[in-house]
């Protein structure tokens, strides 16, 4: 009789339990407008920049006087006068990106816009005005989606509280300092609410689960990267991964401005890294570091026109696109597809001296042509290479037993040297993809 009450009473508890919450996500619609983007603008950039240090990161092991001076001191010089949002928004669209993400607290939590909830923001500083509410008003204005970099870890704050500063120790992280928790959201708050529509947050903490779940409970529409999906930090995965992801990457070594001391990648490293990110399936964050005085730097501007001539002529390749069923490159070969367009790209990469106007053939070894397949080279018409009338540059297939040979003609002039260091881009139309 006792063993019978007993599975009696564990029937009705599993039939009345109350189920475990589910764990909220982003909207599938926003993953995949996210992955059609292909190219975003990262921006580091805090009032620590006038020192030409990492970002927020030399407070940790600082002594109490260089801590009290970075707080205190600091401040009273950050004064970016040359600071024009608008021209930002302007360069950062030449170069085809569709969003940029801008770091409103970083982990020093020094707040880049009028924030009530500390005193240690912009508003306080000689020069006094929301950068915040300036730049994503002009990035709107450009067309670019806004995005949030948000720090939940915040030194100033654990400061205060009396703790030694770290990103790894006791009451460091939202899910062990409940009043560390609700200061972020009171300032995520100010964020979400007053600076128009945000469209995506990316969430820069070793935990921030609690943070994540409140976002998407009471911000729907904000896609959260980094804390929702793969974040890969300077360096690009081996091979294609599913789903939405991001590889954030620094055009030097360091994040924030770095006036010596730094070295650059080039413009043609920059442009190959977007286009294996692309063919693996996932987006490229390109950071860009200002100046403390508001001024992009000349040798960052250099390697964003670079990059923004190459999407001026090849975008259609890098946006609304997904790796081509797993095959990702042929020796200096890599692919991407629109299915919708029924269109595969392949990107010609590493090719010296290309001059205008002279002709290049390629083996395809994936890709099998079909009565209805076209070949183009994109951003040219494949009919006229300038000073040169006798030469048609007409863009030409054979498909052989076992794989496709194109014939391409770089005809497009785009540097006075007539010679193209930069990827061209093939499009091929209605092919059979072999595996």
């Amino acid at each position: 009789m006792t063993i019978l009450k007993t599975n009696c009473l564990i029937l009705v508890l599993s039939i009345f339990c109350i189920p475990a919450i589910a764990q909220l996500k982003n909207k599938s619609a926003l993953e995949e407008e996210f992955m059609d983007m292909g190219l975003g603008i990262f921006i580091h950039w805090s009032m620590d920049s006038q020192l030409g240090s990492v970002i927020s990161h030399s407070m940790v092991g600082a002594s109490e006087e260089y801590i009290n001076k970075y707080m205190n001191e600091l401040p009273k010089t950050f004064y970016p006068d040359k600071f024009d949002p608008d021209e930002w928004a302007r360069l950062f669209k030449i170069t085809g990106a569709e969003y940029v993400v801008f770091t409103t607290k970083h982990h020093n939590g020094f707040c880049m816009w009028d924030t009530k909830t500390t005193d240690f923001n912009i508003m306080n500083t000689p020069y006094g005005k929301d950068i915040t509410g300036m730049l994503f008003k002009s990035l709107r204005k450009y067309g670019l989606k806004v995005g949030v970099y948000f720090s939940p870890e915040d030194f100033s704050f654990l400061h205060q509280q009396g703790q030694l500063i770290s990103r790894k120790r006791k009451g460091s992280q939202v899910t062990d300092n409940p009043e560390l928790l609700e200061y972020d959201k009171r300032q995520l708050d100010e964020l979400f609410n007053n600076y128009g529509h945000i469209d995506m947050a990316f969430f820069d903490s070793f935990s921030k689960k609690p943070l994540v779940q409140w976002v998407h409970e009471k911000y729907p529409d904000i896609l959260i990267t980094r804390g929702e999906m793969q974040t890969p930090e300077q360096k690009i995965p081996d091979g294609a991964m599913p789903g939405p992801w991001e590889t954030c990457m620094t055009m030097g070594t360091q994040w924030q401005y770095k006036p010596t001391n730094e070295n650059y990648k080039s413009g043609t490293d920059i442009i190959n890294k977007l286009i294996e990110i692309r063919a693996k399936g996932g987006n490229f964050l390109m950071n860009v570091g200002p100046k403390p005085n508001g001024e992009i730097a000349i040798e960052q501007e250099e390697r964003l026109r670079e990059l923004g001539l190459w999407m001026f002529v090849n975008d259609e390749g890098i946006k609304e696109v997904r790796p081509m069923s797993g095959i990702v490159k042929d020796g200096d070969l890599w692919f991407t597809q629109n299915q919708h367009k029924n269109a595969v790209y392949v990107f010609i990469t590493d090719q010296k001296d290309w001059f205008k106007g002279f002709r290049r053939n390629f083996i395809l070894k994936n890709l099998k042509a079909t009565p209805e397949t076209t070949i183009s080279v994109i951003g040219q018409n494949d009919l006229v290479v300038e000073y040169w009338p006798e030469n048609i540059p007409e863009s030409r297939f054979i498909q052989h037993d076992k794989v496709l040979e194109i014939s391409i003609s770089r005809a497009h002039r785009l540097y006075n040297d007539k010679i193209w260091p930069n990827a061209v881009v093939v499009k091929l139309t209605n092919v059979e993809i072999i595996k």
